[in-house]
């Protein structure tokens, strides 16, 4: 036995030999960040904004990998298979708690086959509408829709989280608004802004130009507190409807068996970069609030959004496609 675990111990030192000096060296070249989403979107932009910063505190840099394609698989299913050494992560959002549930079997899990560094930023959620919807809040909004009134929301796709979170809120708030996908935020918010749909559980990014100009006027925002971009607006939990939330967001990962020492420094440097200043200013700028923490915090928040979003895709019979 005692030959047994010298050979296995011999074996996890050679197979990861990084491990006893990995606080003290790494990074020594250049940091792959994978991001599963084309150019130019929320996801990528927060990676562009925390990664300019983080490479500064690394003094090397990160470079960006956009791995587009499949809701987010495509990208996660490539950084699941790198060699867990640090030098590949990996930006992770909302789409990766919901696809277990809304594509079934995957080439990936995302809670076995990746380690936890961080939640990296929240992408807000606001409740818009037409002007002509005759409702100022979310009370008002309930009880119009409520007295027999027929309202559809636009999404950015079936399945994606504009779409689950006006199915969350049908299921809280008792309505029955009828949901219309798209191929995208943009093309929803046109359709809004044309009167051809009338509300839109939007993203920060797509809404808030529109809310500012006045052309679509917005009853509430969906995350736990109130928005920075937007104080003044109530969140739904607090006007009419009690413990609803619903955010999209971006977090860290590694692969699994990344040594713990590494994980705990890209942590560490990770929190003070998304604490700078000028990377929570320009995050907010870009429609993303700075939400980074430790790696338990998001291993548990990871757990409770797959099992939140499952429930509510089996329950509003949600399918891909």
């Amino acid at each position: 036995m005692r030959r047994r675990l010298l050979a296995a111990g011999l074996f996890g030192a050679a197979a990861y030999p990084f491990a006893s000096f990995a606080t003290e060296t790494w990074p020594t070249k250049p940091v792959r960040l994978i991001v599963p989403f084309p150019p130019g979107g929320p996801v990528d932009s927060t990676a562009r904004i925390f990664s300019q910063k983080l490479g500064e505190i690394w003094k090397n840099p990160i470079v960006i990998d956009n791995r587009a394609g499949a809701g987010g698989t495509i990208g996660a299913t490539i950084a699941a298979k790198e060699a867990p050494d640090g030098y590949t992560l990996f930006l992770g959002s909302i789409h990766h708690a919901v696809n277990p549930s809304l594509m079934g079997k995957l080439p990936y899990d995302i809670e076995k086959d990746f380690a936890p560094v961080s939640f990296a930023a929240m992408f807000p959620v606001f409740v818009v509408a037409h002007p002509s919807v005759p409702a100022s809040s979310i009370k008002e909004l309930i009880a119009y829709a409520k007295s027999g009134h027929t309202l559809a929301y636009g999404s950015s796709g079936n399945g994606g989280g504009t779409h689950l979170a006006g199915e969350l809120f049908n299921m809280e708030a008792g309505t029955k608004l009828q949901h219309v996908p798209y191929k995208g935020s943009g093309p929803a918010m046109n359709d809004l802004l044309g009167g051809q749909v009338q509300l839109m559980f939007s993203d920060a990014p797509t809404a808030l130009q529109h809310i500012k100009s006045g052309r679509i006027k917005v009853l509430g925002v969906a995350s736990r507190k109130r928005s920075g971009m937007l104080p003044d607006v109530p969140t739904v939990a607090e006007s009419g409807l009690p413990g609803y939330e619903a955010y999209s967001w971006a977090a860290l990962f590694a692969p699994a068996q990344t040594p713990k020492p590494i994980l705990d420094k890209i942590n560490a440097d990770f929190n003070v970069a998304m604490k700078d200043a000028g990377v929570k200013q320009r995050l907010l700028q870009a429609g993303a609030e700075a939400d980074a923490g430790t790696q338990e915090q998001m291993r548990q928040r990871l757990h409770s959004e797959i099992e939140k979003w499952r429930k509510v895709i089996q329950t509003a019979g949600i399918t891909a496609g």
